[in-house]
């Protein structure tokens, strides 16, 4: 688990690929402290395992799966990427739970400066945009942000400084892909509601179906 609290700006320094797959090596510092092998880290919001490090890097392995449904794809030696070390018990959660398993991809389709903040649009399809709710979280490559705005095929936030400082978001350009990981909550709730509604053919909310969801 993750808070979407970025720790720092890593560099890719080197990317082996497989006929699907990959292997990143990435250039840090606060990560590597304290760091073991089998390690989590959150790398543009994917949770990877540290296979190997030396004092100046790391190195994860990136299956098919999470080359295709990432934009890890994209990056190239020199890349900038967002890291954060897993959450330990005790540290505050100042972001918001965050997996590290994203959902999908968006794109972004506008960004535009406001007094100190920067307004970012993000397209999105309907699998991700039906868990976005204004005022709710959502992980942006795996920074934590808060929906300001919903549309029906996007939504908007609002980077402060320091987040524009101490994230890639904004050094990103328009139509450039993003890793989304929606709040965790609402696909939870989705899966028991629709495991209910599957496992009660008929339809009927009678005593038996309320017992067998909790209800009574």
């Amino acid at each position: 688990m993750f808070t979407g609290l970025v720790e720092e700006i890593g560099v890719l320094k080197a990317i082996g690929k497989g006929a699907k797959s990959a292997q990143l090596t990435i250039g840090a510092d606060k990560v590597l402290q304290d760091i073991k092998l089998g390690d989590s880290i959150s790398t543009n919001g994917v949770c990877l395992t540290v296979v190997a490090f030396s004092n100046n890097s790391f190195t994860v392995d990136v299956m098919p799966e999470t080359m295709r449904r990432s934009n890890l794809k994209d990056l190239k030696p020199g890349s900038k990427i967002n890291l954060e070390r897993a959450l330990r018990l005790g540290d505050r959660l100042g972001g918001h739970i965050v997996s590290g398993h994203i959902d999908g991809i968006g794109l972004i389709r506008t960004i535009e400066a406001e007094d100190n903040a920067t307004w970012v649009t993000i397209e999105a399809g309907v699998a991700i945009m039906k868990y976005v709710i204004e005022k709710g979280s959502i992980a942006i490559d795996g920074t934590s942000l808060t929906v300001a705005r919903v549309g029906k095929e996007d939504f908007k936030v609002s980077i402060i400084p320091l987040t524009r400082d101490e994230t890639t978001l904004l050094s990103k350009k328009i139509g450039e892909e993003v890793n989304l990981e929606c709040d965790m909550v609402g696909k939870y709730i989705e899966r028991l509601t629709m495991f209910n509604k599957d496992n009660n053919k008929n339809g009927e909310i009678n005593l038996d179906f309320l017992k067998e969801n909790g209800f009574v």
